[in-house]
């Protein structure tokens, strides 16, 4: 391929950092060939008219939600099948126009196909795959117009790359989509990943609890902090930092609140401590989870989503079920009280990054599966 076109929503930064990483790996992956990026949401603020008119449609669609404030309107404007119309016109003249000899898009909130171009998806979620989170997933659902331009989407890739083994079954099982047509291919690390893991000796960077999220709530934070009282009682000296948010936390002991950093931090507050915790009650996929294992963690998590694809029970962690606090304290005190324990699944998450969390692998499997699809 001499030329693709590479779609994506928004300009990276404030683009999730994952878009970046990806692209940066096509290219060393195809270092003969043009990647064009283009972004969508500067184009449609360029159109005035059919911004302006995707707000309204949205407000009228979704008013109760907006309302009760579950949905946002930027979000839900991107959500209708007016501005999915929109978008798909669009890209299809830039396609056209710019002789792209495939395209490629981040997440499936368009589609970027135009005929008789191959055309790929990389996604982490489909929207479907919110019905298995409870009451959280089902706040998070839009129209039913909405799924039939989503399912179109899949209908008109050649290949719908994704990051974990839950969406692909979602695929399969909630769009009808082949199996032939779906590659689960993972994904790398947002931050920077380390030579080697930190050597975890220290007895306060062994028994500091790190949890990283912005959305303290859906990422199980309450949950997490029920737990932590139970582990003071076997572990007085056991502390947990909480960083991406800045939450109350009732004025429980040896509680670090760090709040909102830069990712360019995080990689030093992995390095200090000794297991990553993130009780999460609904996940597209999580990154910070590639993250933590990248720098040699043990995990204690839920079962849910993509979580089981990253970490294994007895191998390098432990899954709970969303909002058990006394099964999670349990799991956290066992790798507190058995460093050995603590350390060779933290070394087991470190061998799992390397073999299947990193972009340069992941871009390979999507570019040999491209090369395959250009053969037939």
């Amino acid at each position: 391929m001499r030329k693709i076109g590479f779609f994506t929503l928004t300009p990276s930064p404030p683009a999730p950092p994952a878009n970046a990483r990806t692209l940066a790996a096509l290219r060393r992956a195809l270092p003969g060939c043009e990647i064009e990026v283009i972004e969508v949401i500067p184009r449609l603020k360029r159109a005035p008219l059919a911004y302006g008119t995707a707000a309204a449609v949205a407000a009228a669609t979704y008013a109760p939600d907006l309302l009760r404030g579950n949905k946002s309107l930027r979000h839900a404007a991107l959500r209708t099948p007016y501005i999915f119309r929109w978008i798909k016109g669009m890209a299809a003249r830039v396609a056209r126009d710019s002789n792209f000899d495939a395209t490629f898009q981040m997440q499936s909130l368009f589609d970027a196909s135009a005929p008789g171009i191959p055309h790929y998806v990389y996604t982490d979620h489909t929207h479907l795959e919110n019905l298995n989170y409870g009451a959280a997933g089902a706040a998070a659902m839009y129209s039913k117009a909405w799924i039939a331009c989503e399912r179109s989407i899949y209908r008109n890739a050649e290949t719908v790359f994704v990051r974990s083994t839950n969406v692909a079954a979602s695929l399969m099982r909630d769009y009808d989509c082949p199996e032939a047509r779906v590659a689960c291919v993972h994904a790398g690390s947002n931050a920077a990943t380390p030579a080697a893991p930190a050597d975890v000796t220290a007895p306060g960077q062994r028994k500091t609890i790190l949890f990283a999220g912005i959305d303290w709530e859906r990422k199980g934070g309450p949950t997490l902090l029920a737990a932590f009282r139970r582990v003071l009682a076997r572990h007085p000296d056991a502390r947990l930092r909480i960083v991406g948010c800045a939450p109350d936390t009732g004025g429980v002991a040896n509680c670090d609140v760090v709040g909102r950093i830069p990712l360019s931090e995080m990689p030093g507050h992995f390095a200090s401590a000794g297991i990553f915790c993130l009780p999460t009650r609904r996940e597209p996929f999580g990154i910070v989870f590639v993250e933590a294992m990248w720098h040699g963690l043990p995990i204690v998590a839920t079962d849910i989503g993509a979580v089981p694809d990253m970490v294994v029970p007895g191998v390098n962690g432990a899954l709970v079920a969303p909002g058990d606090a006394t099964a999670l304290a349990d799991r956290l005190c066992a790798l507190l009280d058995d460093p050995a324990l603590a350390a060779r699944q933290g070394a087991a998450s470190r061998r799992r990054a390397e073999d299947r969390y990193h972009w340069d692998r992941v871009a390979a499997r999507m570019v040999a599966r491209m090369a395959t699809a250009a053969e037939t």
